[in-house]
């Protein structure tokens, strides 16, 4: 796994945060959209995957990838995603029904002949557009990747081990 868990305040992550064209307000400490979130870094690299109550597009329910910056790294970016989407399946369990969806503004990412391309690698497909023009793509939960935990992202009964003598 390449991905670790980490936070919607880390300082580390803010910096990539602070370097994404979707990014509304830099001087904000915080960089995620209210809600239940998931935030993963990694050398080079910030997922963010949201679970709003309530949404303003056609894909309600949905788990929602509102922030993917990859400035470097071994492999490719649809690695990353699909790493991503393995470690948000092992924090909140079974998709739901509409799975994953993502949303591209081609005219801020660098030109390609396929904006979007490294998610429609990593499985998603095209999935319309919503009412302000940015490209979505959706992965559905029939082609995730199996659960597997980001560093540090396993907790349960066993997840904090104590020696014998460290208990008082």
């Amino acid at each position: 796994m390449i991905w670790t868990v980490s936070h919607r305040a880390d300082p580390l992550a803010k910096v990539l945060a602070d370097r994404h064209y979707s990014r509304q307000t830099p001087d904000s400490p915080q960089f995620v959209p209210p809600g239940r979130c998931l935030v993963l870094l990694a050398p080079g690299a910030l997922w963010v995957t949201s679970w709003p109550e309530f949404a303003r597009h056609h894909w309600p329910g949905a788990w929602v990838n509102t922030l993917f910056r990859r400035e470097r790294g071994e492999g490719h970016a649809s690695d990353y995603i699909r790493a991503a989407v393995a470690a948000t399946r092992a924090r909140y369990g079974d998709p739901p029904p509409l799975g994953m969806i993502t949303f591209v503004d081609a005219s801020k990412v660098r030109y390609k002949r396929d904006p979007g391309r490294c998610y429609l690698r990593a499985g998603f497909r095209r999935d319309g557009e919503t009412e302000g023009g940015l490209l979505a793509f959706r992965l559905a939960p029939e082609d995730m990747p199996p659960a597997e935990y980001a560093i540090g992202g396993q907790s349960g009964l066993f997840a904090c081990q104590f020696e014998p003598s460290s208990i008082s």
